[in-house]
């Protein structure tokens, strides 16, 4: 009697030991879940590249550490000089600011005046405060302390990024030497759980994940190259780094803008007012115009999603998640979609050749 009673007991014992020793694991990997993540993204997506490596070297080490250094090149590198050319181009903003401070504001250019509506206000109001230092300096004042903070706190997420981004590499050396091995166990362990449906579902997510790998960085190039196009046309100084800050940009939401947008204000105060006027055109149709075409399309024909699926994965993935958000979005709504395709009798659409292969595993 007392052996059966003991029976669920013993059963249940187990089970809730496994579930504490996953919690304990979880706990300790959650501080570097994203960085995991990153390198997943950056093995997988690169994995081709690796194979090649791996066919020319004959050894998963090499191959590996000569992957992890050109994606430490690609990416680490002008992450660090974008950082160092901000501060060295800080210089000047730190002195037109204190000049401000000291001097009061230029004159208003003429053209400001013919704005409709607010043209007359402003450039009285500006007239009235540009010999007026002290004005200025009470002005300015009102913007210091919230400029302060907003500064420390991208300074904050910035280096906290860059960490992030190195330890990601890092990893992604792990993810390229043992890759082959972690993969066939991720099929089968996927096989076990939900039969060969999963697995299609599994190759349906790397799909995705290539799609938007594809399409961010395809997108950024596009987006950096047309950028300093239009600033080299227009002569603007520093068209190379404000082409390649660009690019690196169009990696956050709405990033490009940040960038041309205040070319143009700069324009508009030169005095240049067609200068002005042909970059914002070329802002909004050309840069911001690759970047709502291009990416979308890229991504959706990887995960075979429609492009509205693909822009709310996108958008809503980097609400709800991050940066990271990019790539989880499309990934989680390109699973269900495919999901209620099959509840509903429709056949979905499988990716075959998405994971290596048993055979190609084996090899390596």
């Amino acid at each position: 009697m007392f052996e059966k009673s003991r029976a669920p007991f013993d059963k249940l014992m187990p089970l809730v030991l496994l579930g504490l020793l996953a919690l304990g694991c979880l706990v300790v990997l959650l501080p570097f879940l994203t960085a995991v993540l990153w390198a997943c993204i950056l093995a997988y997506s690169t994995w081709p590249a690796y194979l090649h490596l791996h066919r020319s070297f004959g050894s998963r080490s090499w191959a590996a550490g000569v992957m992890t250094l050109t994606v430490a090149a690609v990416i680490i590198l002008p992450a660090v000089l974008v950082g160092s050319e901000l501060v060295e181009n800080s210089a000047p903003v730190i002195a037109s600011i204190q000049s401000f401070l000291n001097d009061g504001l230029p004159s208003p250019p003429g053209w400001i005046s013919s704005i409709p509506l607010v043209g007359p206000t402003l450039a009285n109001y500006i007239a009235e405060h540009a010999n007026d230092a002290s004005a200025v300096s009470a002005q300015l004042r009102e913007f210091v302390r919230p400029a302060q903070g907003l500064i420390l706190d991208a300074a904050r997420t910035i280096a906290a990024g860059l960490v992030e981004l190195v330890l990601s590499v890092l990893i992604a050396f792990f993810f390229y030497r043992d890759g082959a091995f972690i993969a066939r166990r991720l099929q089968r362990a996927v096989e076990r759980l939900g039969g060969e449906r999963a697995l299609q579902l599994l190759e349906l997510a790397g799909a995705t994940i290539k799609g938007v790998v594809y399409g961010v960085l395809g997108t950024a190039l596009a987006q950096g190259a047309l950028a300093m196009v239009g600033f080299v046309i227009l002569q603007v100084q520093g068209a190379l780094f404000l082409g390649f800050l660009t690019s690196f940009m169009s990696l956050l939401p709405m990033g490009p803008p940040l960038v041309w947008v205040p070319v143009v204000i700069w324009l508009g105060v030169q005095g240049r007012i067609a200068a002005a006027v042909f970059l914002a055109i070329w802002g909004v149709f050309v840069i911001s115009g690759v970047d709502n075409l291009l990416k979308p399309y890229l991504i959706s024909r990887a995960g075979k999603l429609p492009f509205v699926l693909v822009l709310l994965g996108a958008l809503g993935g980097v609400l709800a998640f991050g940066l990271i958000g990019v790539f989880l979005g499309p990934v989680l709504l390109a699973l269900g979609f495919n999901l209620v395709l099959e509840w509903s009798g429709v056949t979905p659409v499988s990716h075959p050749d998405t994971l290596p292969r048993e055979s190609e595993s084996r090899r390596l």
